[in-house]
C-alpha cells in the first residue's frame, strides 16, 4: 500500500448545518490522518482557480457561486491508499446513488450540494493538497 495525500473540502451547506464535526469524525474513524485543517471562506478567485478544470462545463459558475457562499473546512489527509479510501468513505457524487453510511448519503442534499469534495486521483490529491496547504508536500 502506498502512502498518499488527498484533499477533503467540507462544503458550505454542511458547515451551515453545523455537521462539519460529524463529517470530520467519520474521516478520523476511517484511519486517515489529518495533516492540516482550516475553516474559512474561499475567495471567488481561489474557487475559480481550484475548479479551473471545469471552466468550460455548464455548471462551473454555479459551482463557484456555491463554494463561495459560506465557510468551508479544508482538510489535508494522509494514509495508505488515502485517495481510494477517502473516495469510498464519501460515496458517489450524487447522494441519491451513494451507498448507505457514506458521507454524501448522510449529509449530501443533491448532486450540486453533495457535502464534500474529494480528490479523484493520486496526482490530484498531491496537487489539490498543495493548492491550499503549500507546506504539505508528498515528500514530507
Amino acid at each position: 500500500m502506498a502512502e498518499e495525500k488527498t484533499l477533503c473540502i467540507i462544503k458550505p451547506d454542511v458547515v451551515a448545518d453545523k455537521k462539519q464535526g460529524a463529517v470530520l469524525q467519520q474521516v478520523l474513524d476511517s484511519g486517515l490522518t489529518v495533516l492540516a485543517m482550516e475553516q474559512r471562506a474561499l475567495s471567488r478567485r481561489e474557487a475559480e482557480a481550484f475548479y479551473a478544470v471545469h471552466k468550460q462545463r455548464p455548471f462551473f459558475g454555479e459551482l463557484v457561486d456555491f463554494m463561495v457562499s459560506g465557510p468551508v473546512v479544508l482538510v489535508a489527509l494522509q494514509g495508505n491508499n488515502a485517495v481510494a479510501r477517502y473516495r469510498e468513505l464519501i460515496g458517489a457524487t450524487n447522494p441519491a446513488q451513494a451507498a448507505e453510511g457514506t458521507i454524501r448519503k448522510l449529509y449530501g442534499k443533491s448532486i450540486d450540494s453533495n457535502a464534500v469534495h474529494g480528490s479523484d486521483s493520486v496526482e490530484n490529491g498531491q496537487h489539490e493538497t498543495a493548492f491550499f496547504f503549500p507546506g504539505c508536500r508528498l515528500d514530507q
